[in-house]
């Protein structure tokens, strides 16, 4: 029988990996829970030092040892890799104290809190030859996956501008709205878009808290002059996940929230006709035809994010979450809080590959230049040359809709 997530059967065969998850707070459950559904991982304990998270560890997985003790972990040789999912600014410290011990990390979103921490961080996994991974989930959604491909055959055509909306009533968190929120959309739109993020500008509200933004408007411009404006929230009456993709041939709305149908292709648009002699020749036509729903399959990117972990551990594969996808994160978070504090002034975002060098892969797992392998000994770093970006149009023909679809008019 097929294991689900896309595992092989024989996946039982090999020994699996152990595992500790360390913090149980907001996300450390849902890591505990997919790391015991996984077949190629074995939780061998829970790190926490909360009495409260300990009483509930218990309490939803009797028998699962609990230690207060990182060290005891770290030097537990039947241990051979760490889930961090403490506060970002625990990251750093943890993460480094696993590496030297000879673990595996993944560590929850964002890699660190500076730019400098990263870099420190993938440095160090380099030289072990070990597997660092940020959590970016949102880039094994399905869903997140589908518009990708859209994208990448030309669907679309060349894309003009995203705008995300990504709202929720709460969680307060001491480091503001922007580290807690717009991670996702930028790991996001490093998927979709497959370029450097050259430019950021923010402005935010600080309601409750002197320098504690509770909102946030982003606007990210891209290599090609694609543009994202992206807005983020704490407070909001009700949970919003949206993003919408417009392009020269068609349009896409993704909403993750969405109970069905979370990504929908508008065959919409406007166009000019050819450049008249002069200007008042020029006609405007719009375009409306049918909007499609691809199927989309089911599963939980929690679960595919620890299988690629695993994958990337066993076979030295670069994860599709990998250090360089982080550390462009972490650059783009920092220029957006240069531009938040200087009230909403554009700051250029300095390159992960010039900071670390032209060998290293891309957000998306591809070598810009080199043989792709990354520093480390024993992984490959990607297979291939970088993606070009969207700005010159799209790379192939116009491409069918997806089988399967649902057509509406």
């Amino acid at each position: 029988m097929p294991i689900a997530g896309g595992a092989s059967p024989n996946t039982s065969r090999i020994p699996r990996i152990g595992i500790v998850v360390v913090g149980y707070g907001y996300w450390g459950p849902n890591i505990v829970r997919n790391v015991m559904e996984r077949p190629e991982l074995r939780l061998t304990g829970v790190c926490e030092r909360d009495p409260r998270q300990i009483t509930e560890v218990s309490r939803r997985h009797p028998g699962t040892l609990v230690d207060r003790d990182l060290d005891a972990a770290l030097a537990d040789p039947r241990i051979q890799a760490l889930a961090v999912a403490t506060p970002p600014c625990t990251h750093h410290e943890i993460v480094r104290r696993a590496l030297e011990a000879g673990k595996h990390v993944l560590v929850e979103k964002p890699l660190a809190t500076t730019v400098g921490e990263a870099v420190d961080l993938i440095r160090l996994a380099e030289r072990r030859g070990l597997v660092l991974m940020p959590g970016h989930t949102f880039v094994y959604s399905p869903s997140v996956q589908k518009v990708r491909d859209l994208i990448r055959e030309g669907v679309l055509g060349e894309i003009y501008f995203v705008t995300s909306s990504r709202m929720n009533l709460g969680k307060y968190q001491d480091h503001g709205v922007v580290l807690d929120l717009a991670p996702h959309d930028l790991s996001i739109l490093a998927q979709w878009l497959d370029e450097p993020l050259v430019q950021v500008a923010a402005t935010g509200r600080s309601v409750f808290r002197e320098d504690v933004p509770e909102i946030a408007f982003l606007t990210l411009t891209f290599a090609s002059g694609a543009q994202a404006n992206v807005q983020v929230s704490w407070l909001a009456p009700r949970k919003v996940r949206q993003m919408i993709v417009v392009g020269s041939r068609r349009m896409v709305h993704y909403e993750d929230s969405a109970a069905d149908d979370p990504v929908r292709i508008y065959d919409r648009g406007l166009e000019f006709d050819e450049p008249p002699s002069n200007f008042g020749e020029y006609r405007l036509t719009y375009r409306s035809g049918d909007m499609v729903a691809p199927r989309i399959e089911a599963a939980e990117p929690l679960g595919l994010e620890l299988q690629d972990f695993a994958r990337a551990i066993r076979e030295g594969s670069e994860p599709r979450s990998n250090a360089a996808l982080g550390l462009e994160i972490v650059l783009a978070l920092e220029a957006l809080e240069q531009s938040l504090s200087s009230r909403g002034e554009p700051v250029a975002v300095q390159s992960a590959r010039e900071l670390l060098g032209a060998g290293m892969p891309s957000a998306n797992g591809h070598v810009a230049v080199g043989d792709g392998a990354g520093g480390n000994g024993h992984r490959s770093g990607g297979n291939g040359l970088a993606v070009a970006g969207n700005g010159s149009g799209p790379p192939h023909p116009p491409a069918e809709l997806p089988a399967g679809a649902r057509i509406t008019r």
